[in-house]
């Protein structure tokens, strides 16, 4: 008797279909959104300036009114106003707000983060410009929320003294409104050099040294030079879109907006060079 052995082969299980997932703006906002908010520093660092912003706005006014009628009244106050006081801590936010712009993309390059994120995104310009976006609104809101409050509270406190003012006089909205767009760029910049030098402390650095440092520098040079350069550094600039008044050594707050965003805009060309043509 024979047996015939018939071998059947079977059919390897079918792999479950795993869906199409395609790399859109909307979505790389989404992730950069998910990805400022998971961080502590971010609050922190927001807080702070809206802090220093607020903070510093009344302690100005505090120290203007109280220094009414006195002998030894700080010259730089005899021509203050609501709005210039309540606008002092705009110096100290724009370093909390500039200092977490540099975390945003510097710190993805310390923690090695940045490699699953171009991984993901492998265009690679659309996280900059990501990034940039997010957390410049981000600091735009906050900043101009914090400038409204610091002169709402400021305003209040110098009532009936030669600096009072209100919403409604000519010019303070679009100061304010122009103090919070200069911060929100700050933000910005900040964001463009940590990717363009990839390191926190560098980054921060420059930050300094071109919003503080540099104008300390300049006046040293002679005042024929200062006039032809001073307005076209980024703080001048950026003061000028939010100062109430100005005269023939200072740019228009449409001329500084300009200048402001040139500055904003070469940072991020250079940003976005690096990290086209350099690895991660």
């Amino acid at each position: 008797m024979s047996t015939t052995l018939t071998t059947t082969a079977e059919a390897p299980p079918a792999a479950p279909a795993r869906p199409a997932y395609r790399v859109t703006g909307r979505r790389v906002l989404a992730s950069e959104w998910a990805k400022l908010w998971s961080l502590r520093s971010t609050w922190i660092t927001l807080g702070l300036g809206l802090l220093f912003l607020v903070a510093f706005g009344l302690i100005a006014a505090n120290h203007y009114k109280s220094g009414i009628g006195s002998p030894h009244r700080d010259r730089d106050f005899a021509t203050a106003t609501a709005v210039s006081l309540s606008l002092f801590g705009t110096n100290f936010a724009q370093l909390a707000l500039g200092v977490l712009g540099v975390l945003v993309t510097a710190g993805e390059y310390s923690t090695g983060m940045i490699r699953s994120t171009l991984a993901a995104v492998p265009r690679r310009l659309p996280v900059l410009w990501s990034k940039a976006a997010v957390f410049g609104l981000v600091a735009l809101v906050v900043a101009t929320l914090g400038a409204f409050v610091a002169f709402g509270f400021g305003s209040a406190i110098v009532s009936g003294t030669p600096a009072a003012m209100g919403f409604t006089h000519a010019g303070v909205v679009r100061s304010l409104l122009g103090a919070g767009l200069y911060l929100g760029l700050v933000g910005v910049i900040g964001t463009a050099l940590g990717a363009l030098l990839r390191s926190v402390a560098g980054g921060i650095s420059v930050l300094v040294a071109s919003l503080m440092l540099v104008p300390g520098l300049i006046s040293l040079l002679p005042s024929s030079w200062q006039d032809h350069i001073s307005p076209y550094l980024p703080s001048s600039a950026g003061e000028s879109m939010f100062a109430l008044t100005h005269d023939s050594t200072t740019l228009s707050p449409t001329a500084g907006l300009l200048v402001f965003l040139g500055w904003t805009v070469l940072a991020l060309a250079g940003a976005g060079y690096r990290l086209v043509r350099s690895d991660v």
